[in-house]
């Protein structure tokens, strides 16, 4: 495929051009015509769905991604040290505002040579290259543009002998459920060879009422970006959704250890999607989930990992364990296993 952009050290490809909305079509019929109603987090993101989870990031309650920087600033120089990694490729990159601590450690270390960043956002993954090569002098990055859930077999394939690390940040493993979980961290054991490492940011299993602040603040962002959802399908299918005529849901499954959002129907309404030629009954109280966020403890990531053909080489949390970051390689043979460590922050 020819690329979109190719300047020196920067090449952006997309492959989103051929599916542009076939993605959110197939999922909302798919989703909104089973007896439970649900919808993938992947569609809140539009432009203004963005500038929604930025606020959310600086709310109070919502800890994730302070807690996440935090381990970062922390443990950089530690995560580089033990990769050696030349090439950092960063899956849901976003604006890569975490990612540069990571970067900057890489390239102190003297390491650092390419960046991977994989989004969906095309304006985004351009803006972010160039940057990158502002601020990295000799910093190649090759930027991708896509669904990971689709599209993970265009990240380039790795360098021998020259460690990578594919990064996948936010907790966002933990909107899949757990045999699709198990699933996409054996595509991204994929894309590691001898000597190069995944790095996976998780959120942990902790008091249920600090998690549920985190999914329903006091001030409503939340709410607002949980119904946000309904904006986009209104606009890109055509459908007559009032979003107001939705209550935000957020609530911690114990058995499941997960929170769900969901959006629930203040009363009967039968709602035309136009782009699809379907019309969607909700009876009153009727729920559509809209996202779940799987917690962890060790233990589960450590199965995780190893159902997926992967080890554990390091857990590294915050100074007040909310938040994971793990390291992990494919599972050597036995006889070349080194014990692992973990340590807080």
């Amino acid at each position: 495929m020819e690329p979109i952009l190719s300047l020196d050290r920067m090449t952006v490809r997309s492959y989103l051009e051929e599916e542009a909305g076939s993605s959110l079509a197939d999922d909302v019929l798919d989703g909104l015509t089973r007896p439970f109603k649900e919808l993938p987090p992947k569609h809140f993101y539009d432009a203004h769905g963005a500038e929604l989870f930025d606020r959310i990031c600086d709310l109070p309650e919502y800890y994730p991604t302070r807690a996440e920087r935090e381990i970062l600033q922390l443990r950089s120089a530690d995560i580089a040290q033990l990769t050696g990694a030349v090439e950092l490729v960063e899956l849901g990159s976003g604006t890569a505002a975490k990612t540069r601590v990571l970067l900057s450690a890489l390239a102190d270390a003297g390491t650092l040579a390419r960046y991977v960043p994989f989004d969906v956002t095309e304006t985004m993954v351009r803006e972010v290259a160039r940057t990158l090569l502002d601020e990295y002098e000799g910093l190649e990055v090759h930027g991708i543009v896509g669904d990971f859930e689709r599209h993970l077999q265009h990240v380039p394939d790795p360098v021998p002998g020259e460690p990578r690390i594919v990064a996948f940040l936010g907790g966002t493993i933990g909107n899949f459920t757990p045999g699709s979980r198990r699933g996409f961290l054996r595509a991204m054991a994929d894309l590691l060879g001898d000597g190069d490492h995944l790095l996976l940011g998780t959120d942990l299993v902790k008091d249920p009422a600090v998690l549920e602040a985190a999914y329903d603040d006091s001030a409503g962002v939340t709410a607002a970006f949980n119904r946000n959802v309904l904006t986009v399908l209104n606009r890109e299918l055509d459908a007559d959704f009032d979003p107001e005529a939705f209550d935000h849901v957020a609530f911690f499954d114990r058995e499941h250890e997960w929170i769900e959002m969901r959006l629930r129907a203040q009363r009967r309404m039968v709602v035309p999607i136009r782009g699809l030629g379907l019309e969607v009954t909700f009876e009153a109280r009727e729920e559509i989930r809209t996202e779940i966020s799987a917690k962890f403890t060790p233990q589960r990531l450590e199965a995780d990992l190893a159902a997926a053909g992967l080890e554990l080489v390091e857990l590294l949390t915050d100074p007040q364990e909310r938040f994971a970051l793990t390291l992990a390689r494919r599972t050597p043979a036995a006889e070349d296993e080194v014990p692992r460590r973990r340590f807080a922050s």
